[in-house]
C-alpha cells in the first residue's frame, strides 16, 4: 500500500475536515440568497488578492451602405475592466474539555452549525451591501427621491424597470450557484431575479399579476428556498437580511407604512427598503480556491503551552469572499416602504 498523507486543520484529519466543512455549507448556504445569483468567480491561491473582469463594449450597427470602391474606417476594441479585492473574513468559538467530555448534547457540532449560520450570514451581507450601493436607483411611484418615497411596491414600477433592462440588453439569469463545495452551477428558469426583505411579502402580494410560490404550476419551479412568488420576468427571492434605511423617508406620515422597524403608533416617518433587480451577470460573487473556500477548524483540549491541563479548545471558520458590481446598467435598486398594515 502506499503512503497515505493527511491535510489536517486543528485536530481534525482531513475527513473529518471535510465532514465539517459539508456541514458548515449544508447548514450555512440556505441563508445566502444574493450570494447564491452573482457571476462566480474563483480566485486561484498563490496568485494575488486582486482579480479582474473585462467586457469588451459591443461595435454600433453598420447601417450605412458601403462606397464603391472606399474602404470604411473600421472599428478599436474598446474594454472596461473592473477589479475586486478579496477580504478575509472568520471568528471562532471556546470550547472547554468539560464541555467535549461530560456534556449530553453534541455542543462541537451545534457549535458548528452556529458557526456556519454565522458565515453564511456574513457572506450574504458583504454582497448585500455591495448590491445596495448601485448607481442604478429606481424610487417608487416615481418619487424623485429616497426622502420621496411614498409607496410600496408596484406592479407598474416594476414593468418599467423591465422596459428599461430590455432597452439595456440585459439578459435574464438563468443559473444559480449550487449548494455545494465546489464552485459549480446549475440551471434555473430565465428571470430577472429580486431581492428584498420579509417585511414586504404582503405588499407583493397585493401587486396585480403575481403568483405565490403555492399557485405555481408544473412548468414552473422555484429557483431558491426563499423564493415567495413570481410575477411576468420576475421571481422574488425575500430574507430579512436586506435591512431598510430605518425613517429615510420624510414626505409622508403617519401608520401607512414601516416607521423605526415597526408599526409606528402615531406621525412618523417611513422606513425605506431597498430591493435589487438584477439580470445576468450584473455583479460578481469572488471566492478563493474553490473546494477550500471554506476553512473550518476544531481543536480538541489539549497540553499545550498556555493551558497545560489541556482545558481549553475551539472551532474557528476563515473565508477569503468579495462582491463586485459588474454592470450598473443591469443591476436595479428599487426603494420603496413597507404597507404597516397589510390586509
Amino acid at each position: 500500500m502506499g503512503d497515505t498523507t493527511y491535510s489536517t486543520a486543528g485536530d481534525l484529519g482531513y475527513r473529518s475536515t471535510g465532514l465539517v466543512k459539508k456541514r458548515l455549507l449544508k447548514r450555512g448556504n440556505y441563508l445566502m440568497v444574493a450570494a447564491m445569483f452573482g457571476q462566480p468567480f474563483t480566485q486561484p491561491t498563490n496568485t494575488s488578492l486582486t482579480g479582474k473582469w473585462r467586457r469588451y463594449e459591443n461595435f454600433p450597427t453598420a447601417e450605412a451602405p458601403l462606397s464603391e470602391g472606399v474602404t470604411p474606417p473600421g472599428r478599436k476594441l474598446t474594454k472596461t475592466d473592473i477589479t475586486s479585492t478579496l477580504r478575509q473574513y472568520g471568528d471562532w468559538a471556546e470550547l472547554t474539555d468539560v464541555v467535549f467530555d461530560t456534556h449530553e448534547d453534541d455542543i462541537p457540532m451545534e457549535t458548528v452549525d452556529l458557526c456556519s449560520e454565522q458565515m453564511a450570514e456574513t457572506v450574504e451581507l458583504v454582497t448585500v451591501s455591495v448590491q445596495k450601493s448601485g448607481s442604478n436607483v429606481v424610487y417608487a411611484n416615481n418619487a424623485g427621491s429616497r426622502a420621496a418615497v411614498n409607496a410600496p411596491p408596484l406592479a407598474g414600477d416594476f414593468k418599467r424597470i423591465e422596459r428599461a433592462l430590455s432597452k439595456d440588453k440585459a439578459m435574464k439569469i438563468t443559473s444559480r450557484i449550487s449548494a455545494s463545495q465546489l464552485v459549480s452551477t446549475e440551471g434555473i428558469d430565465p428571470s430577472y431575479v429580486v431581492f428584498g426583505h420579509t417585511d414586504l411579502k404582503a405588499d407583493l402580494e397585493s401587486m396585480d399579476g403575481f403568483t405565490p410560490v403555492r399557485n405555481y404550476g408544473d412548468a414552473m419551479k422555484t429557483i431558491h428556498q426563499s423564493e415567495v412568488g413570481g410575477m411576468g420576468a420576475f421571481r422574488f427571492l425575500l430574507t430579512p437580511l436586506f435591512e431598510p434605511w430605518l425613517l429615510a423617508a420624510t414626505s409622508s406620515s403617519g401608520t401607512t407604512y414601516l416607521s423605526n422597524g415597526d408599526i409606528p403608533s402615531s406621525a412618523g416617518y417611513p422606513d425605506v427598503y431597498p430591493m435589487i433587480v438584477a439580470a445576468k451577470d450584473s455583479y460578481g460573487v469572488v471566492r478563493l480556491q474553490g473546494q477550500n473556500a471554506v476553512r473550518p477548524a476544531m481543536v480538541k483540549p489539549k497540553p499545550v503551552q498556555g493551558d497545560p491541563l489541556g482545558q481549553l479548545g475551539f472551532i474557528s471558520w476563515k473565508l477569503y469572499y468579495t462582491a463586485v458590481i459588474l454592470n450598473s446598467s443591469w443591476l436595479v435598486r428599487y426603494e420603496c416602504a413597507a404597507t404597516a398594515n397589510p390586509t
